[in-house]
């Protein structure tokens, strides 16, 4: 773990910091070949697939209704309600801000206004592999549905007896997920990206996932969200915070995986250390502890100015970004995927309950892409009314500039409609 000043980081330091890079480009060639081979191949190829990298042999491609009711009736009703409840928050969250048509005369005889129409399939991508994420189901598929749109697939990776995992079932149930498929990794995105003879084509894929998957969402040709690599989180916080709270969330994101990134930016360089000594002490208690020091070789602990610590989580993009700090610094904030403020918002809060989604934009791309939201799952036309006497407000201008661009028969299309 880096522990230094910020100002004494080095040139190569920073931009280690600041690139962290996906290795995207080191796992395209395969990503390719996986996404031609599905697209031409269709379902062999993904039964193919689903051997080869999860160990499973699969005859049945979508898990079944029978399936999944045995899967929520199996569960413990406690964690059942708890999912629920997630589930509640999250829907009521996205239901906030969902688009609205609007219309409205901005001049005499001209009406300009927005159309809102959701997309008409969407293919939501939950990952497996070394954790199951039933809470991942119920984001990608909650929004998408309050949204409006009409059909939302689920597609996940079996364990190696071919059948999902029980809560990932239960949480697509409750989030009204149309259908569910045991497919994961690449052949997954290129099922949703191409359709196969048993799953559907979508107009979208959302959904976190490895790099892999993250290649294969950019490299498939279809509309995503927005790349989605290994987790991180940066921490603002000045001597008013807790250390065993900061270090708390640092190894919370250390333990999702290896590749994870958690960053302490403080102008205490006494909180700073007592929060390495906590990740010492938190680490060595923790199940996964083998995957949190892995994780923990991408950490830093930078000490400097609070001036120091907000311009670097802006070049940094963070896609979390705590704020446990006396001084409220919200408003010069300028790039994070999600935001959570105070000593007792937790970024687990954001992952699971709070209502909030947690697909987010990593590795600096919170520079250019929001959060999962019902935009994502819809599109937005413009709308225009114009009457005669709009048009000949604006005729002029029109023919002039159209004039000017070379482009007679633009400027016709008004002076015919002028007589």
């Amino acid at each position: 773990m880096l522990i230094k000043p910020i100002s004494e980081l080095s040139k190569d330091e920073t931009q280690r910091l600041l690139d962290r890079g996906t290795g995207l480009q080191d796992v395209m060639t395969p990503v390719i070949s996986i996404l031609d081979d599905v697209r031409k191949n269709g379902d062999p190829a993904l039964r193919k697939y689903t051997k080869q990298f999860d160990k499973a042999d699969i005859s049945d491609i979508e898990v079944t209704h029978k399936e999944i009711h045995e899967a929520v009736f199996s569960l413990d009703k406690v964690l059942l309600s708890h999912l629920k409840k997630a589930a509640d928050n999250i829907r009521a969250f996205h239901e906030a801000h969902i688009p609205k048509d609007w219309m409205r005369e901005f001049a005499p005889g001209i009406k300009l206004g927005q159309r809102i129409t959701p997309l008409g399939a969407v293919g939501a991508y939950v990952p497996g592999g070394r954790a199951s994420y039933p809470s991942t189901a119920l984001m990608t598929v909650i929004p998408a549905k309050v949204a409006g749109v009409k059909e939302v697939i689920v597609c996940t990776p079996p364990g190696p007896g071919g059948m999902v995992n029980p809560l990932t079932l239960a949480a697509a149930h409750i989030a009204r997920a149309d259908r569910v498929f045991r497919i994961g990794g690449v052949q997954a995105i290129a099922a949703m990206a191409y359709g196969t003879g048993t799953i559907p084509k979508v107009d979208k894929i959302v959904g976190p996932g490895n790099v892999y998957v993250t290649a294969a969402k950019m490299a498939c040709g279809t509309a995503i969200d927005f790349p989605a690599g290994p987790s991180e989180v940066l921490i603002i916080a000045d001597e008013s915070a807790r250390a065993d709270f900061i270090a708390s969330d640092m190894i919370a994101q250390a333990e999702h995986d290896p590749n994870a990134v958690s960053i302490l930016v403080t102008p205490s360089a006494e909180l700073a250390e007592k929060v390495g000594r906590e990740i010492g002490t938190q680490a060595e208690k923790a199940p996964r502890e083998e995957i949190i020091r892995k994780s923990l070789e991408n950490a830093a602990i930078l000490t400097g100015t609070l001036d120091e610590c907000i311009a670097f989580s802006n070049k940094f993009a963070p896609e979390h970004l705590e704020i446990v700090t006396r001084e409220d610094i919200l408003g010069r904030i300028l790039h994070a995927g999600s935001i959570f403020i105070g000593s007792y918002a937790p970024v687990s809060a954001g992952d699971y309950a709070s209502g909030t989604n947690h697909v987010l934009p990593t590795a600096g791309y919170a520079r250019m892409f929001s959060g999962l939201n019902t935009d994502h799952f819809v599109i937005k036309s413009s709308v225009q009314i114009i009457e005669k006497k709009g048009l000949e407000s604006i005729g002029g201008t029109i023919m002039g500039l159209a004039e000017a661009e070379g482009l007679s028969a633009h400027a016709n299309a008004v002076r015919i409609r002028r007589g």
